[in-house]
């Protein structure tokens, strides 16, 4: 939406990394507020507008676009945290697997990369059609609950304070996922650039400096330790996803934590 403050981070990174890239670049917002299938459908066609867009990674997404295979939110995006409606406060008290969560109703946008995550692990997620859909149907009780990512939910919660709904304190449920700048497949040049800087902030210690500024609280106050982690697979993470570097990846600091 207009004026979203989830925008802040992922814009100040790619200004770092754009300012470590050794070229001259402006950063401009699009002309009018885009949805996400839109945007990256006019980044692959090459429209001009926009020329970057960051966005959860998927086959089909690196197949279409050029991403940058450096991880925006450090996997972050793959902590997800269920928003439940006043009403149902305990609703997930005695949820301790994947199989009393598939007893429930969710929902995600009909062209997240998240649905068909949701759906590979047998959950019942619709597709819906608008991000403040989504609210709303949890506000009136069409679904029961919503989970979003750890580096969003505190912030959407105040943007709906109005719609009766609350965090869960019960469940996490987690992914293995890339959030990524993506680029069309012709600006080999711009997707260099942003690569270098990304790489040069990750050598100097500024990306993690930025990372942690932004979401150690959230982090913190998410008391993972504290929650039942519910593990699901991502059959969308390509193979190219570079797992093995340990510095791109959060992981829960403490240990005992384990998936259900």
């Amino acid at each position: 939406t207009a004026g979203d403050p989830r925008t802040d981070y992922p814009v100040t990174l790619l200004r770092l990394a754009l300012a470590k890239s050794g070229g001259q670049f402006t950063l401009q917002p699009t002309r009018e507020t885009m949805l996400q299938g839109r945007a990256l459908s006019e980044l692959a066609a090459g429209s001009g507008s926009p020329r970057v867009v960051w966005s959860m990674t998927s086959r089909e997404r690196e197949k279409a676009l050029l991403p940058i295979r450096i991880r925006i939110y450090k996997g972050l995006i793959g902590w997800r945290i269920p928003l439940i409606n006043k009403q149902t406060p305990d609703l997930l008290k005695g949820v301790s697997s994947l199989d009393d969560l598939k007893l429930l109703r969710t929902a995600q946008g009909h062209d997240w990369p998240d649905t068909e995550i949701l759906r590979a692990a047998q959950l019942n997620v619709s597709g819906v059609v608008g991000y403040e859909s989504l609210f709303n149907m949890l506000h009136t009780r069409r679904i029961d609950y919503f989970p979003r990512s750890l580096a969003e939910v505190w912030a959407e919660l105040k943007v709906h304070s109005a719609k009766d709904l609350i965090l869960d304190p019960h469940v996490v449920i987690h992914y293995d996922t890339a959030f990524y700048y993506f680029v069309n497949n012709q600006d080999t040049a711009l997707a260099q650039a942003i690569e270098r800087g990304l790489e040069a902030a990750i050598a100097d210690g500024s990306f993690d400096r930025l990372f942690y500024q932004h979401y150690a609280s959230l982090i913190k106050r998410a008391e993972l330790d504290k929650r039942v982690i519910i593990e699901l697979p991502n059959p969308l993470l390509p193979p190219e996803t570079p797992l093995g570097r340990k510095e791109l990846w959060f992981r829960p600091a403490k240990a005992g934590l384990t998936a259900r």
